[in-house]
This record gives C-alpha cells, sequence and structure tokens, in this order.
C-alpha cells in the first residue's frame, strides 16, 4: 500500500512538473521528421540543442557528430531479446525478500496503460521521443520511451541510422528526456536503470558526458540489487564500452557477482554474455566454472545461443571442446538460418579458440557454394579469406569462384586482387577447368594495377603466382626493376620476410622456366649428422630397414637453399638401394633419388594430404632437381615405422605423397 502511495504522489509531482514544459509537436517539426532525407548537418550546430545538451552532457559540447556515431551491433551483444522483452512486458519493479536475498518480480504499471499501448505503435525512434514529450509522466514511461527508441533504431539500416542518429539528438524530447534519466538515476528501478544504460550507451551518447558516467556510478552502488538477467543486460553494455575507472570498477565488481552467484544461473544466454563481458583477462578458474554451468545446461541450447556462444568463447579467448562440439552440430543442422555475417564471425571464432572442426567448415562451404550466386563477389572473397587463414581448403567453391573472376573480373581491385592471389597460393588450389584462362585473368588484372601498387605489394602478388607456378612476366620486369634500384629494402621487421619472398621468386624464374632441363648432377652437402628429435625414430627405422647408415643421408642442403631430411639413391627399377658413396665416386643418370620430407601438419591443407603453397613449390621444384619426394605428414613413433617406409620406398606408385599410420 505504502508503495502505491508513493507511486501515486510521485506522478503528480511529475504532472504537475512537466505540465509548463511539454508542448505538443509542431507542424514544423512534423515536416522535419519526414523530410529527413537529404538533410544532414551537425546536430550541435543548433544553438537551442547544444545549450540543453550542455546541461546534462558537459563534455559532449564541442565534439563532432563522429564521436556520436559508434558503432555497435546489437545482434552480436546478444540484447535483442531482452530489450523486446522488456518493452513488450512493460515495466517490472523488484523487490528484494526477508533474509534470504531472492527477488521477485512486482508489477508496478498497468499493461492497460494508455502510454505502453501507444509506444507498441511507434515505427521510428522519433515517434517514440515525440510520445515521451506529449504523455510520458513517470521515469518509468521516459526510460520505456528510451529503449523503444533504441529498438526501432538498431533495426534500421547503416544509412538509415545516420540520418535518424541526427534526428534524435536534435529532438527536443531527447534532451529532456535525458535530464530525466540523470535527475531520477537514483530512484529507477534495476531494471529501468539497466536498460536505460543499454540504450544511451548504443544510442551513440559519448561515454565520458555526465549522463552515462551517472548511470554507470548508480549501477556500482545497485549491482547487489541486480537480479541475473540485470546483470546480463548490463554485461552486455560494458562489454561494447571504453575501459576508464568506472567501467573498470563495474566489471570488477560484475566479475565478483558473477562468482558468487554463477551456480545459480541457468540460462545460457545470461551466461554467454557474462562471458563476452569478462573477456580473456577473467581469471581462468571463473572460465572454468562459466565452461561447467554451460555444460550444466546444454541439452537446452538452441540454434541463435549456438551462433552466439563461439562469439561468445572467442570473447573470452578460452576453447571448450564440450561446448564447441554441440554447438557446431546445432550450426550443421541449421546452416541455411546463418545470416551471411555470422559465418564470417564464426570462422574467426574457430581461428581465435584455435577449433579445428572440418564437418563444420565443409558445411558452411557447401552452404555458400550451394547459394553462390546469391552473394555478391566480395563477399565470397571475404569468406575465402577467412577459409584461408584456417587453412581450410573449400574446393568446390574455390572452382566456382575461379569461373566468376574469368566471366567478370572487372570488381578486383587491388585490395580484392592481393585476396585473391593469397588464398589460392597459400591452399595451393589451381582450377580444374580454364586454369590458364584463370591465371591470364588475374595476371591481366595486376597489370592494370601496376602504376599504383606498392613494392611490398607487388612482392607479394608476384610470389604469390610464383607459387602456383605462373610467372607474370611484366609484373617480374617491375619487380626487378625495383629490386636493382633497392626500392624494396624496408624495415627490419619486414625485411627478412620480404628477402624470404624475393628469393623464391628468382627461384621460381630459374625452375620453372621452360628453357629449365634437370640437370644430370645436383650438388649436395650433408650439414650433420644429427637429426631432430621428432625424426628419431625415422632415423632407427631406415638403419633396421636398409641395414647400414651408409645407405641414405640425412639434413642433405640442396642448391637454391631446399633441405631434405633423407635421402636415399636406388636403382631404375626402384628394386634395390644402393649406397652413397658408391653412388657419389660413379654418377649414373639411371640412379633414382628420393626425398624424405617430413612435414608438420601444418604444412597441409586443414584434414587432407593436400599440401599447402610453399610445400607444394618445394615438392615441385625438387622433382625440377631429379628428386622423386615422398611427404610424409607425421613424425615416425609406432613400431609399424619400418613396414610404412619400406612400402612407400620400394612401392611403384609415383605417388608422391604419404601418411604415417599413427
Amino acid at each position: 500500500m505504502n508503495n502505491k502511495i508513493s507511486y501515486l504522489l510521485n506522478t503528480v509531482r511529475c504532472v504537475h512538473r512537466y505540465s509548463s514544459v511539454l508542448t505538443p509537436k509542431s507542424s514544423a517539426t512534423t515536416r522535419k521528421h519526414i523530410l529527413w532525407i537529404g538533410r544532414y548537418r551537425d546536430p550541435l550546430g543548433n544553438v537551442n540543442f547544444g545549450k540543453l545538451l550542455l546541461n546534462i552532457l558537459p563534455s559532449l559540447h564541442g565534439s563532432s557528430l563522429r564521436s556520436l556515431s559508434q558503432k555497435t551491433d546489437v545482434c552480436s551483444t546478444g540484447a535483442e531479446a531482452l530489450v523486446r522483452e522488456k518493452v513488450s512486458q512493460s515495466s517490472l519493479e523488484v523487490e528484494k525478500l526477508d533474509d534470504s536475498g531472492s527477488f521477485k518480480r512486482k508489477h508496478v504499471v498497468d499493461h492497460n496503460d494508455p502510454f505502453f499501448t501507444s509506444l507498441q505503435k511507434c515505427t521510428c525512434p522519433c515517434d517514440a521521443l515525440d510520445l515521451a514529450s506529449e504523455e510520458a509522466v513517470s521515469i518509468k514511461h521516459y526510460t520505456n520511451a528510451l529503449t523503444m527508441a533504441w529498438r526501432l533504431f538498431k533495426n534500421l539500416s547503416e544509412e538509415q541510422q545516420r540520418y535518424e542518429k541526427q534526428l534524435i539528438f536534435e529532438h527536443p524530447a531527447f534532451v529532456r528526456l535525458c535530464q530525466q534519466l540523470l535527475r531520477d538515476a537514483r530512484r529507477m528501478t534495476r531494471g529501468d536503470l539497466v536498460f536505460s544504460l543499454h540504450a544511451v550507451v548504443n544510442l551513440g551518447v559519448p561515454q565520458n558526458t555526465l549522463l552515462v558516467q551517472t548511470l554507470v556510478r548508480v549501477c556500482q552502488e545497485k549491482l547487489n540489487q541486480l537480479d541475473n538477467r540485470c546483470i546480463s543486460v548490463l554485461a552486455t553494455t560494458l562489454a561494447g564500452m571504453d575501459k576508464d575507472k568506472n567501467v573498470s570498477a563495474l566489471q570488477a565488481g560484475l566479475q565478483l557477482l558473477v562468482e558468487q552467484r554463477i551456480s545459480s544461473i541457468r540460462d545460457i544466454f545470461v551466461l554467454q554474455n557474462l562471458m563476452k563481458c569478462l573477456g580473456k583477462d577473467a581469471p581462468v578458474f571463473l572460465k572454468k566454472k562459466l565452461e561447467m554451468a554451460v555444460v550444466r545446461e546444454i541439452d537446452h541450447l538452441t540454434f541463435p545461443n549456438a551462433l552466439r556462444m563461439f562469439l561468445a568463447l572467442a570473447a573470452m579467448n578460452y576453447s571448450s571442446l564440450p561446448i564447441l562440439n554441440p554447438c557446431s552440430k546445432k550450426i550443421q543442422e541449421n546452416v541455411q538460418d546463418v545470416p551471411f555475417r555470422q559465418l564470417i564471425l564464426i570462422l574467426e571464432a574457430c581461428h581465435t579458440l584455435q577449433y579445428r572442426n572440418v564437418k563444420l567448415f565443409s558445411a558452411l562451404a557447401d552452404y555458400v557454394n550451394s547459394t553462390a550466386y546469391l552473394w555478391d563477389k566480395r563477399q565470397i572473397i571475404l569468406f575465402l579469406s577467412a577459409c584461408e587463414v584456417l587453412a581450410f581448403q573449400p574446393t568446390e567453391l574455390l572452382d566456382v569462384f575461379a569461373e566468376k573472376v574469368t566471366e567478370d573480373p572487372d570488381f578486383l581491385n587491388l585490395k580484392n586482387l592481393l585476396i585473391v592471389l593469397r588464398v589460392y597460393s597459400r591452399l595451393n588450389h589451381v582450377p580444374r577447368v580454364q586454369k590458364h584462362l584463370f591465371f591470364e585473368t588475374l595476371h591481366s588484372c595486376l597489370n592494370k594495377c601496376l602504376p599504383q601498387i606498392s613494392s611490398t605489394e607487388l612482392l607479394k602478388a608476384v610470389y604469390s603466382l610464383g607459387i602456383l607456378g605462373y610467372l607474370p612476366h611484366r609484373a617480374l620486369d617491375e619487380l626487378l626493376q625495383k629490386d636493382s634500384k633497392d626500392e624494396l629494402r624496408l624495415s627490419d621487421d619486414l625485411k627478412e620476410q620480404n628477402t624470404v619472398m624475393l628469393h623464391s621468386v628468382k627461384t621460381c624464374m630459374e625452375l620453372d622456366s621452360p628453357s629449365f632441363t634437370k640437370p644430370a648432377f645436383v650438388l649436395t652437402e650433408s650439414l650433420s649428422s644429427l637429426v631432430p628429435l621428432n625424426l628419431r625414430k625415422a632415423q632407427e627405422a631406415l638403419i633396421e630397414l636398409l641395414g647400414d647408415e651408409n645407405m641414405f643421408r640425412q639434413n642433405v642442403q640442396l642448391p637454391y637453399r631446399y633441405h631434405i631430411d633423407f635421402e636415399i639413391r636406388m636403382d631404375s627399377d626402384r628394386k634395390k638401394v644402393l649406397p652413397i658413396a658408391a653412388t657419389d665416386d660413379h654418377p649414373d643418370s639411371r640412379v633414382q633419388r628420393l626425398a624424405l620430407l617430413f612435414a608438420p601438419v601444418s604444412a597441409f591443407c586443414l584434414g587432407t594430404t593436400h599440401p599447402q603453397g610453399k610445400l607444394a613449390m618445394k615438392r615441385r621444384h625438387l622433382n625440377k632437381l631429379g628428386y622423386h619426394v615422398i611427404l610424409v605428414r607425421r613424425e615416425m613413433k609406432n613400431e609399424n615405422a619400418v613396414e610404412f617406409l619400406k612400402r612407400k620406398i620400394y612401392s611403384e606408385d609415383d605417388s608422391s605423397f604419404s601418411e604415417t599410420t599413427v
């Protein structure tokens, strides 16, 4: 009863206070809202607006509109559902129960309140502000109007948001609304408080203003009163704010509160928002507690939650297979419902978490490939670039995109061209159809970019084509001219990388030239009799198989700075291994030379035996030098190493790749 009387008195005071200042919307204002397209000027240039805003946002005066336009993505923050529930359910006041510290919700606003009915009919942010100007009589009306303005604002396109933001900040009701929030911040319910902070931050009110800092400070004071869903909204808001003293203090307090309540949180949606807020700096034990809490509720995982969970784990930089695997399965089952932007974010999160799930990547790639006609070519480039970072080769999509490039290469500006060259070279992908036309098209695009390309970009482009075995002659001439003039000399951090790339380019010019012939004799050098620890098993297996260390060489250095782990000489039929010394004393062109290369898993495309660009180039060049190359993807670890090497060394199959059995 006391609460009802108090609310009635507050309402009467609000009506009396604003009866003299609230005016109907003028026809001029209406025209301004209708004709906003094409009108864009700094709202701070409006003198009246500046004076009013200065009273509540003193640090904003004199700043540009650019400072107000901080970009936020509500879908990625996960607050959309909470905001929608906040508006649709009206407002709820939460009061504390006895000594247990538990909370219950108590309705303080009638669902039939005409204000909330009218609020649901608003179609743009300024409608909500107009309604607040004309009918709001309580702080709850103002906070709900602000939340509705944000909800409508975030549904607009980026271009519409730019203009609508100006109208919001120029709207007289917005300034009065901010003044009201500032005055009544400490009298707000906890729900109104956190949603108001969320709305003003995401609408672009600068963080260093008195309004935002006051709301942050009040959240600190009322932190222990927040229920789990309010904590979730607050965590979502803080995740998008810059670090300052008040924000850092609030995050620290929130972390302590989460540690106490983690066992009582059953909502995955709330948990993932907390994970985003706490971030990678959260202590390991707290990350583990959050993981256990999510795993406990994993059976209730929904598809939207699966998408957001990848981003939440990436924000914490915490890879959890008990969470990632079910999320991955849920995404594969609903891949057709994944927005394109989310496809990229998922792949980026997998890279951050070092999560390699070939089935997930294949499902995403197959979906993009099957709907390639729907996507812009630049979108496909972004997807392929994300795959390249993961060393995943979406073969069919790469072939389809190569056809698109040959059909319409005009979209390839310098930036996109460099990305395409990097993707195809690292993944060592040569299109199955019209590969020469594909290379010629890329070469032509590169020639068009030569007047504007930098020395480093030119080197990267030629290097990428060289890895694929293609020599762009005009670009090569340009590159060699720059090299002769020392224009490729850069700072120390890039000098070594550029030196390696330039050496590879010159090697390709010589070995991949049509005029190059296989030498009858290759000058080699044994660097050391010692082998790395991960090759000890291979060395022991070769000794057991061949009977003597003199039957093979190890740590062999070749021309062009190439190195092989083991070299074996055999007769022309690959039936008999020949002693190294004997073949050195009496060179014979019929002797076959085998090169055993033990490459790390990272040198191959994910989940395949397909070597990546550098390793493929090395194999191609060793073949040009007369070696038959056997690639071994893993180190020798088991007792079957002898049988494995015997099968590969004496095999008549010309396949140049082999894989150990672990």
